[in-house]
């Protein structure tokens, strides 16, 4: 059974276990994003004219109606574009500049660990380790017909097509009904299976196959702690839980 307290209480075990671990795997979810603002697939944030997320990310839907899609992608970029990294985002990035061993893997599609990371790079001198991105990245587009892969651009009217072949761009994200990206999730179960620690923020666990990579890194004797304000599918075989926002958790744990 897991050690619950209050944070004050599990603050210092949870800081022990992550300064003797030589291997972390950190795995973050849409709960350390939605603390910037950014509308989650689960809330009522992530409606679009009455529209569910799952009316809209799916293959089919794009082969349907690509404008529609286009038009609600452009939404939530925009929403987006509003949205800056919060103290967790940060206080991870910082963390991961200071010492070695530790691998970042994000259920989250909006590039603020990516922001994060290159704010703290810039500070330190030195560029920090890519997030591994299981479910892609909203801010960037991908053919889907060739190889073409960019960061987004603007465009208005018509979506946006592909400047090597002319089929039509989508954004470079994992749509409901479609596999992980191979590399990433390969790069991803190589983590969880040296992890000492695995430290799980912000994630309900109950979405795989990245759930899955904590059960991971639990059977092969890792030590699982979960910070989340609220309970998770992943509490009853946590070591320890702090439950409270990423935001206030985070810079207290990762100093």
């Amino acid at each position: 059974m897991p050690h619950e307290a209050s944070p004050d209480r599990n603050l210092p075990r949870a800081r022990r276990l992550l300064a003797c671990a030589s291997h972390v795997l950190v795995l973050t979810g849409a709960g350390v994003s939605a603390e910037s603002g950014v509308p989650t697939f689960r809330g009522a944030d992530g409606l679009w004219r009455n529209f569910k997320p799952e009316d809209l990310a799916t293959p089919q839907a794009f082969a349907r109606d690509p404008d529609l899609v286009w038009e609600w992608y452009a939404w939530r970029r925009g929403k987006l574009a509003e949205c800056q990294p919060n103290a967790a985002h940060v206080s991870i990035a910082r963390w991961m500049a200071s010492r070695t061993g530790v691998t970042l893997v994000t259920q989250n599609v909006d590039g603020l660990h990516h922001r994060a990371a290159r704010t703290v790079s810039a500070e330190v001198g030195r560029p920090l380790p890519d997030p591994i991105t299981l479910h892609g990245s909203i801010v960037h587009d991908r053919c889907t017909r060739c190889e073409y892969r960019a960061s987004a651009g603007a465009w208005e009217g018509a979506p946006p097509r592909c400047p090597a072949c002319a089929a039509l761009l989508r954004p470079d994200v994992v749509w409901f009904g479609e596999v992980l990206p191979s590399d990433q999730l390969a790069n991803a179960a190589r983590a969880a299976a040296a992890a000492e620690v695995c430290l799980v923020v912000g994630t309900s666990g109950v979405v795989y196959p990245a759930a899955g990579l904590a059960y991971q890194a639990l059977s092969t004797g890792a030590m699982l702690v979960v910070v989340d304000p609220g309970p998770t599918a992943l509490d009853r075989e946590a070591e320890l839980l702090l439950r409270g926002p990423a935001g206030i958790i985070l810079p207290q744990l990762l100093t």
